[in-house]
């Protein structure tokens, strides 16, 4: 499979062909690939929801993209186009992912570009023993600002309304 490949030239972490499968089968909206002008895959992004917590979320499996394709925005192209279909299809109203603490080039992709949060760093996290940031990236607002409508606005905007009438009762205080 070429986003095997893709995987095999870019990343430490690796995945057996049954894990994009898998993926694709449960999630099929959730996955991009970039590929060349002579249809080779270049990049990808592997995405899941995650529905154990109190609000399922969207999870980034993994990101890759060939290092001479990389700063032409192809990461947050394939990112933009993952979130937005976690709005559209799932009405997700976040998305989540992991990011090795030594990979500074992606942290700032996540951190700055796309304007990911660190919620905590997770000792050992990586096969390796490497630990891991776990970041999070609202996609309420992003929505809201790329005109993105999700398929129950009511329940996607709740937070907003419940933060918005939290706010007037602490003014009126």
């Amino acid at each position: 499979m070429n986003m095997q490949h893709c995987n095999l030239l870019c990343l430490p972490e690796n995945y057996q062909l049954k894990y994009y499968m898998y993926h694709g089968l449960s999630w099929p909206q959730l996955s991009y690939i970039a590929e060349d002008d002579k249809k080779r895959i270049v990049g990808y992004v592997l995405a899941k929801m995650e529905e154990d917590d109190d609000e399922p979320h969207g999870h980034i499996t993994s990101l890759a993209v060939q290092r001479e394709y990389r700063r032409l925005g192809l990461a947050q192209k394939l990112m933009n186009q993952t979130a937005r279909a976690m709005v559209e299809v799932y009405n997700c109203r976040y998305v989540s992912l992991h990011v090795r603490v030594s990979n500074r080039a992606a942290y700032h992709l996540y951190s700055v570009v796309l304007q990911f949060k660190t919620t905590e760093t997770e000792p050992k996290y990586y096969a390796d023993g490497e630990d891991a940031y776990a970041m999070r990236r609202d996609l309420v607002e992003w929505a809201k600002e790329e005109g993105i409508t999700p398929p129950h606005p009511e329940k996607f905007n709740k937070a907003d309304r419940k933060q918005r009438r939290q706010g007037r009762q602490i003014a009126s205080s």
